[in-house]
């Protein structure tokens, strides 16, 4: 009885926790999920005396600047597609459980007519084979790399909403859902080429429409992704590919670079302050009209 009484107890304490996905100070998961890999593969290389940057890795001085050519504004496509997809191997690989919906497996609901043999859904995918599974998609879907954070977004608000893991039988078509609902509701991309991805070509309409119809209803319908959780996401896949070695090219920072980076943050700002305004002239419409009056406040 006290052994039920705590479990119960806990999984309150779980439910009142604020979710990574919804919120920008929780942390976001997949992070947690790889830390055990790269502290294992930090020390391999220790005691193999391999250096952890490797002698292709390029850092700043004093003198020179290496940036890459992805911003949280404009992000790389394909290293932002390698890092989200790099962050579901991880999910897949350190999953608590094997968890999952009907509408999800794809043993019930499979993407092809070819028969797949059973044993291909009790080993985990390789990083590289859902890199090119995302990769094809991505193409079809005309998904931005704005697009590909808020895939995963989606992706962990369903795998906490919804109570479920992501697996061997379930990875490809909530990954496909994901996407979905991204290229559609942030990308506004509402029609895909379907007849150009060889991954899709045999899906029914009907499939996708109810795939989609169950993944909103079990998001809640809450497909909003504030910036502030957008950032977060971003950030976290950065730090991701850093802390996994992955190869993103980097140039010296030049005088034109600079200025145009420069311009992109005076307009990110002035768009900003356009859009506090328009807030702020917002509220005191909605004051006068209710004819309440309110104080300035003063924030420390």
């Amino acid at each position: 009885m006290w052994k039920g009484r705590k479990t119960h107890a806990l999984r309150k304490d779980l439910a009142l926790e604020p979710n990574p996905s919804d919120h920008p100070r929780a942390s976001t998961i997949f992070p947690s999920k790889s830390q055990t890999d790269v502290r294992e593969k930090r020390r391999s290389n220790h005691f193999n005396h391999v250096s952890p940057g490797q002698l292709t890795k390029k850092y700043s001085s004093c003198s020179t600047i290496f940036l890459d050519d992805s911003t949280v504004s404009q992000p790389n496509l394909r290293t932002t597609v390698k890092c989200m997809t790099l962050a579901i191997y991880y999910h897949i690989k350190n999953r608590d459980a094997d968890r999952s919906l009907d509408i999800f497996d794809e043993r019930l609901h499979p993407l092809t007519r070819e028969k797949i043999p059973e044993e291909y859904f009790e080993h985990d995918p390789e990083h590289k084979f859902i890199y090119r599974f995302v990769h094809t998609l991505s193409s079809a879907a005309q998904l931005t790399a704005e697009g590909a954070v808020v895939t995963l977004v989606y992706l962990e608000r369903l795998l906490t909403y919804a109570e479920i893991d992501i697996c061997p039988t379930n990875w490809k078509r909530i990954v496909l859902g994901a996407i979905l609902l991204a290229s559609k509701f942030w990308d506004d991309r509402a029609v895909w080429n379907v007849d150009d991805c060889q991954i899709l070509k045999d899906v029914t309409v009907e499939d996708m429409n109810e795939m989609e119809r169950h993944f909103l209803e079990l998001l809640q319908f809450n497909i909003n992704v504030p910036f502030s959780v957008y950032a977060k996401y971003y950030f976290d896949l950065r730090s991701l590919a850093d802390d996994n070695n992955l190869n993103v090219l980097v140039t010296p920072l030049s005088k034109e670079r600079a200025q145009n980076l420069e311009a992109i943050s005076r307009l990110c700002d002035d768009k900003y302050k356009d859009v506090c305004r328009a807030a702020m002239r917002r509220s005191v419409s909605a004051d006068n009209f209710i004819g309440i009056r309110r104080s300035n406040a003063i924030l420390s």
